[in-house]
């Protein structure tokens, strides 16, 4: 009897074994294929650190994991244009606006640590103090909200990086070979894409002040919202007035545009100006830090926020500035165009594009230790008035161009 019931028993157990153990060889002789196929692709051409890959590429297992490193998807994922670049970038310009405010009002600034080097190290010792600190859940928060939007608000300022390609998809070396560039996302209208995601990033901040349930994050989210219906269309339209002289959303053909005529500083200043002063606005860096007025409102929509997440929060606004300086030496400072630098290879488009995006981010945030702070109906009048009329003359002048 009992033999009779084990006979089924043991017929399903035995097809779920050779299901699952067909699909563990299927999985295997697909990840065997990955590996062939990373290892049969060719390495990014960067010249110096050829030393090193040749040196790993003897190593077994190593081997794989240096070419995981260097395969084109993950490559750009992870360095160019990737979460490395925008880590040093943050730190970069978190030390140079701390030491630049520090001198125009005849402070030291960070120093303390890595004494040799300026105190360029601050920004790692606030990460790790803030890494270690509580985060504390205001008991009046919302707190699935007050957890998750710095989180979105992270992930929608970091998606447009990877559409902001930093070289060209191929280029010429001075021996006439061809190789490839490196670039993150392409889909032809990739200015496009990362404008729409810009637009959304606030979006997020307006969600965390909101979670927060604060009287002080209440006036910064209000700030917030107001000073966004003053820029947001300034900011779009100056960059519409550019792409009406390019005639064209593909970051490739747009740089290919400069090179070949003007840069679109020369093309169209006054959407240029228009430009600047909307990612002013857009960032929140003086003289429109109205949001965060810190003498006013504490810190705005940040106000309930602590700990790493507070780290987290404050990063969030020097990414931005990062990502619209990218889209200004795009659009207007002949991206990634200069002399190829043999010891770079590949990188050398990169390099150049990091400069220019380094110089810009570096004027922008001058301007917080020589300007005062506007009043949120000042930031309002100057956009619905003059900023709305100097866009409009940069429409005009690209049409103008356009026709004739």
């Amino acid at each position: 009897m009992l033999g009779t019931y084990m006979e089924p028993v043991l017929s399903i157990i035995g097809s779920a074994l050779s299901w699952v153990s067909g699909i563990i060889s299927s999985a295997i002789q697909l990840l065997y294929s990955i590996i062939n196929y990373i290892l049969s692709r060719p390495d990014n051409y960067i010249p110096f650190l050829w030393p090193i890959i040749n040196f790993l590429n003897h190593v077994p297992v190593i081997n794989i994991i240096v070419h995981l490193i260097f395969w084109r998807p993950i490559f750009d994922l992870l360095f160019v244009p990737g979460l490395v670049s925008v880590t040093i970038a943050l730190i970069f310009i978190i030390w140079f606006e701390r030491k630049i405010t520090a001198k125009v009002q005849w402070r030291i600034g960070p120093l303390e640590v890595s004494r040799p080097i300026g105190g360029f190290l601050q920004p790692f010792a606030d990460l790790f103090r803030y890494t270690f600190q509580e985060f504390v859940v205001p008991i009046h928060a919302d707190r699935n909200y007050f957890i998750h939007a710095p989180a979105i608000a992270f992930i929608l300022s970091t998606l447009p990086i990877f559409f902001i390609p930093v070289g060209p998809r191929q280029f010429t070396l001075p021996n006439g070979a061809m190789i490839e560039g490196i670039y993150g996302v392409y889909t032809g209208y990739d200015v496009l894409i990362a404008l729409a995601l810009i637009t959304l990033f606030n979006i997020a901040i307006i969600l965390i002040g909101w979670a927060s349930n604060d009287r002080f994050t209440y006036i910064g989210t209000v700030r917030e919202a107001l000073l966004y219906t003053g820029y947001e269309a300034i900011l779009i339209l100056s960059a519409v007035a550019i792409l009406l002289i390019y005639g064209t959303a593909d970051p490739f053909k747009i740089v290919d545009w400069q090179v070949t005529h003007l840069p679109g500083i020369i093309a169209n200043p006054l959407a240029f100006l228009a430009f600047l002063i909307a990612t002013l606005m857009a960032t929140s860096r003086f003289p429109f830090e109205i949001p965060e007025a810190d003498t006013e409102i504490v810190l705005g929509p940040y106000t309930e926020y602590s700990g790493i997440v507070y780290g987290l929060v404050m990063t969030m606004s020097y990414e931005k500035l990062y990502v619209l300086s990218l889209l200004m030496v795009l659009l207007f400072l002949d991206g990634w165009a200069g002399p190829y630098i043999p010891y770079f290879g590949a990188l050398s488009p990169a390099i150049w594009f990091g400069i220019k995006t380094y110089i810009v981010m570096m004027i922008m945030v001058f301007t917080r230790s020589v300007y005062g702070r506007y009043r949120p109906d000042q930031a309002l009048k100057m956009s619905w008035s003059s900023l709305l009329g100097l866009v409009m003359a940069a429409l005009i002048l690209s049409l103008v161009i356009k026709v004739f």
